[in-house]
């Protein structure tokens, strides 16, 4: 098997909380704890799960927005902790981000052709003339007019800005974009044109996407591949065909059977979990998932569950399968 293009191993990010007046460290938020896997070139991986889950700082951590606590984080095999300065800033030309909110991510003093060209003028990549060239074929790859990029973001619907920042995520000819929740923030009626869009890119550009999203429909849809994140850690990761059809850890079988069945004479039974989601300042020892778990046992609330492999290329953290 061919070297992934990035390779997760053992990422943890705990963010310190301090206290008291001398601003001492008192206790930690275990944002991310001991995740790892792999986003093969060409492919595209999901990220699921809750509000608070990680999902989205895993993201900036493969990017090396934030550093991590501990663990690795390899693109093209080159831990990114270990790199610095040019080597770098090389390197995150090959690493863009789509953000999740397409009116905050976009600066409204600038005129769209200014937004698209601000990667390459700060890689200083191309002349002048080159820029403008390359800025008109990024409006009209992403389905604007040319003429768009004289007019400013707050000329634009919520759907036409995504295709701003898309464009701006392309600019430099990335292998891996990082999706976070890229169409949460839309219309439903937008959101189909945002996902073909994305889907028609990575088929003419050869992208490799991480696709961060809350909607299993749409995760179902675009991604080879799907990790199902829980209180900052990865409770399983499967093929997606495997992992619709055979979901086995407890908390990914509730998240599937809340997906609406378009089919009226289709029975489904609803996993109602019950209690709140732990605190990650103190979660819960051994499985993390035993306090809602419709399946616990007493090992689950004593004993750390391994990330396992159970068949090929599914994965999955829990003692029923160990």
């Amino acid at each position: 098997m061919t070297e992934p293009l990035v390779a997760v191993r053992s990422l943890r990010k705990y963010f310190p909380i301090t206290g008291g007046l001398l601003k001492r460290v008192i206790n930690h938020v275990q944002a991310v704890e001991n995740v790892s896997f792999e986003v093969h070139e060409g492919e595209t991986l999901g990220l699921v799960g809750e509000s608070g889950c990680g999902k989205t700082t895993v993201a900036r951590l493969l990017l090396r927005m934030i550093e991590p606590t501990s663990g690795e984080v390899l693109f093209r095999g080159r831990d990114l902790s270990q790199l610095s300065g040019r080597e770098l800033r090389s390197l995150r030309r090959e690493m863009q981000l789509i953000f999740q909110d397409p009116y905050s991510s976009l600066n409204p003093r600038f005129a769209v052709k200014d937004i698209i060209a601000e990667p390459l003028v700060i890689h200083r990549v191309g002349s002048h003339r080159e820029i403008s060239r390359r800025v008109e074929e990024l409006l009209e790859l992403v389905g604007l007019d040319v003429s768009d990029g004289e007019r400013h973001p707050g000329e634009f619907s919520g759907g036409q800005r995504q295709r701003i920042g898309i464009a701006r995520a392309l600019a430099l000819h990335p292998k891996l974009v990082v999706c976070d929740e890229p169409v949460s923030a839309l219309d439903v009626s937008i959101q189909a044109q945002i996902i073909n869009l994305l889907v028609g890119l990575q088929r003419d550009l050869d992208l490799t996407y991480l696709f961060i999203a809350h909607n299993l429909a749409v995760v179902k849809h675009v991604s080879d591949r799907v990790g199902v994140m829980y209180l900052g850690q990865l409770a399983e990761l499967a093929p997606t065909p495997e992992l619709f059809a055979n979901p086995t850890h407890p908390y990914t079988c509730a998240l599937l059977s809340a997906v609406p069945e378009p089919d009226p004479f289709a029975k489904t039974q609803r996993i109602i979990l019950k209690g709140d989601i732990p605190s990650p300042i103190n979660p819960p020892p051994g499985c993390r998932f035993h306090t809602r778990c419709p399946q616990v046992a007493e090992v689950c609330a004593t004993k750390r569950p391994e990330f396992r492999e159970i068949a090929a290329g599914h994965w999955v953290a829990c003692h029923h399968y160990s």
